[in-house]
């Protein structure tokens, strides 16, 4: 019931909805939005008051753009400002090496778009308010699920009005990689884990109209860089070795500043403005699935059911992948009143491979490009044969594919 031994709440509100989907990310919002569309009663809690949380993944790949389009809703999310990212290119000494070409990719969105996810997840649920089965509750901090016979039947959670309990035969946790849900349900317990070689720090920039455009990288001398074109900014962030950061902020921020113009010489006078540690965040890279997503009446998705690598920047194209496919799964049975432990499993049955390859995928590419660059005194340099692997028709838009859709692409039954 509760992670302690405190006495029951006194409940000031008690609902009941058909789903209640804890964290207002991109997974949940989606879900909420199907389902919600399907005329499946559905509550959305967010435990923060907005959707503004600095350096936040602003990427939507083409397959989120494609469901966007399926739903609907393509050209009006697109009106939104944003940029766009038409390929990802790794600068070398031997020349720039364009590692992923979204434009040659067969869609209708054939780039990676740049929108600040805040924008997004308001976007998505304004867009569920409009059916009146979706009811949006932020700053609903979940504390305890409600367990009636081995099965989840809700959550409670406190709100700025006091406690609140919400009854529903499914409960969702999309609430990300520190997952609240995952820890009170105990499915965390069995993790499978990897172990990244890097951790990353973000900062920004300022973008000029003659920079060159989309993703760049770049690794060597210890460090890496990977820049994300935002229109007047650069979205930075600077790779560092697992768990170096201690280290690295004890050197100071004019140290990092000349490890960052070292490594992006041309980028060196745009850092005069970075003068306080709160200008960066720290992303501590991790990469883990559970071996089981649910439990009688519990599905977790996205993050909390597996922290993505940033590599390949597919953590929220995975994340909405498994919402598509819980709606896609679940909406009949939620309509019935029938949600057995067969069609959560189902979900997790669908999402699980996709998520085991992207990540060995992943790791691979750590091996391979990231560790043995930030462990080098030398600029890094693309192998002669991955470079001639890139330029052969069949080969070439491999890693724009995987990158743009997954291993396996999702569609919505509308």
């Amino acid at each position: 019931m509760s992670e302690t031994s405190d006495p029951p709440r006194v409940m000031s509100v008690v609902e009941e909805t058909s789903c209640v989907i804890v964290g207002g990310g991109p997974a949940g919002a989606v879900l909420s939005l199907m389902l919600a569309r399907k005329g499946v009663p559905v509550m959305l809690l967010e435990a923060h008051d907005d959707f503004d949380r600095d350096f936040r993944g602003d990427t939507l790949h083409p397959s989120v753009l494609e469901l966007m389009d399926e739903l609907g809703l393509a050209d009006r999310l697109l009106q939104l400002r944003h940029s766009k990212l038409r390929s990802a290119n790794l600068a070398t000494p031997d020349g720039t090496v364009t590692v992923a070409n979204f434009g040659r990719l067969r869609t209708r969105y054939p780039y990676i778009t740049m929108l600040p996810q805040a924008k997004f997840l308001e976007f998505l649920t304004d867009e569920a308010k409009c059916y009146p089965e979706f009811r949006l509750v932020m700053g609903a901090r979940v504390e305890e699920l409600i367990e009636e016979d081995g099965a989840v039947r809700g959550v409670r959670y406190e709100g700025d009005d006091g406690w609140h309990e919400v009854r529903a035969p499914l409960t969702v946790g999309a609430d990300g990689r520190s997952s609240r849900v995952r820890r009170l349900s105990g499915l965390d317990a069995d993790t499978i884990k990897t172990s990244p070689m890097m951790d990353v720090l973000w900062f920004r920039i300022p973008r000029r109209p003659d920079d060159p455009e989309g993703l760049l990288g770049r690794f060597g001398r210890g460090h890496g860089v990977v820049m994300f074109d935002r229109d007047e900014q650069w979205q930075v962030g600077f790779i560092i070795i697992k768990g170096s950061f201690k280290e690295v902020r004890a050197a100071g921020i004019d140290a990092l500043k000349e490890s960052f113009a070292e490594t992006a010489p041309e980028f060196a006078d745009r850092t005069e403005h970075l003068t306080e540690w709160k200008q960066f965040a720290m992303l501590s890279v991790e990469s883990s699935r559970l071996k089981n997503w649910t439990r009688p009446g519990l599905l977790l998705i996205g993050d909390a059911a597996h922290v993505m690598s940033p590599v390949g920047g597919v953590g929220i194209n995975y994340a909405i992948q498994d919402a598509v496919v819980a709606a896609n799964v679940l909406t009949e049975p939620l309509l019935r009143g029938d949600v057995r432990d067969e069609f959560l499993r189902e979900v997790q049955r669908q999402r699980e491979w996709p998520t085991r390859v992207i990540q060995a995928i992943q790791a691979g590419g750590q091996r391979a490009v990231v560790a043995n660059a930030l462990k080098s005194d030398q600029p890094f340099r693309v192998p002669l044969l991955a470079r001639l692997l890139l330029r052969i028709p069949l080969l070439r838009d491999i890693p724009a594919r995987i990158i743009a859709f997954g291993v396996r692409r999702v569609h919505a039954k509308i």
